[in-house]
């Protein structure tokens, strides 16, 4: 089957293809005008991409929103997680300003949420959620992972998400778990 998808962060890229299996080629939508992102909750945003982005598709088209949520920050930075420090800031300026912060802060918890929109002609078909607890640590570890992963740390592993390998990442994580109830829906129709 071949779904199409609507991003262009390479992490994420690797991380879709990685939980595809033989079944399912993603395909990334290429050449599209941005879809402006206006909700205020990741699901807003994940079923606006998915119902504007699908227009342009060829057959099924899936998009996500997803970032990281830290309690003593109110949520933050949320929907702005990929531009937290800017519209075009890097990964590193993000975790800068994180950390920034949550420089006096003792209770670190945070959490990485996802949600995946899949539509068709503009019709939006289903909704799948993600959404993994951990907490914030001052120095990054680990090569592995995107975004806030070095200083993301997963409890149960006593790891990073930067530590542990694309795999094990996928089994646990926001997006794994939001793809793999998208898997389910698919193979049920």
């Amino acid at each position: 089957m071949k779904l199409y998808c609507a991003t262009s962060n390479p992490g994420k890229l690797r991380e879709f293809r990685l939980a595809a299996g033989p079944d399912i080629e993603f395909v990334p939508l290429t050449g599209i005008p941005a879809c402006e992102e206006t909700g205020s909750t990741f699901e807003e945003n994940a079923v606006e991409k998915a119902v504007y982005y699908s227009r342009h598709a060829p057959g099924l088209l899936f998009a996500e929103d997803s970032g990281l949520e830290v309690d003593a920050l109110g949520g933050a930075p949320g929907v702005r997680s990929a531009r937290f420090a800017g519209e075009d800031a890097t990964d590193e300026d993000n975790n800068r300003l994180l950390l920034e912060k949550l420089r006096d802060v003792r209770i670190r918890s945070a959490r990485y949420v996802c949600v995946i929109s899949l539509a068709q002609a503009g019709q939006p078909l289903a909704t799948f959620y993600g959404e993994v607890e951990g907490q914030i640590i001052d120095e990054p570890r680990g090569k592995n992972g995107f975004g806030y992963d070095p200083y993301f740390f997963y409890e149960p592993l006593g790891l990073t998400f930067a530590e542990i390998s694309p795999e094990q990442k996928l089994q646990v994580s926001h997006r794994g778990l939001a793809l793999a109830q998208m898997g389910a829906w698919l193979a049920g129709r």
